[in-house]
This record gives C-alpha cells, sequence and structure tokens, in this order.
C-alpha cells in the first residue's frame, strides 16, 4: 500500500472529517508518520468502510 496523500495540511483534513463524521474523537484521528495503517484501522472499526475506501476519501479532501 501506498502512503496516504492529502491536500493542505492534516490538521484541514482531520476537521473535514470531524464535520462528516461526528462521532470521530481527536483520539480517533490521531497521526502521526509512517503509522498509516492504524489510523485506517480506527476509522474503520468507527465507520464500518473498507481501509480502501476510507483511503479515498481521505485524499480526496
Amino acid at each position: 500500500m501506498t502512503n496516504l496523500q492529502f491536500k493542505g495540511s492534516w490538521n484541514e483534513v482531520k476537521g473535514k472529517l470531524k464535520q462528516k463524521y461526528g462521532q470521530l474523537t481527536d483520539d480517533d484521528l490521531a497521526f502521526s508518520e509512517g503509522k498509516e495503517d492504524e489510523l485506517l484501522g480506527r476509522l474503520q472499526q468507527k465507520l464500518g468502510k473498507s481501509k480502501e475506501d476510507l483511503r479515498k476519501e481521505i485524499e480526496s479532501l
């Protein structure tokens, strides 16, 4: 898998995700370099979407 690619800063992306999915917390969206799979795993559990769907959605923000 490739690294997540997103436009703008992670804080902007995080804000957009929190607006779209009100149940997400800062802990759910904690992101560290090289830990994309952990982030996607947390979001997958919380939102019930596939990692690939989540990856596409984040990259489109």
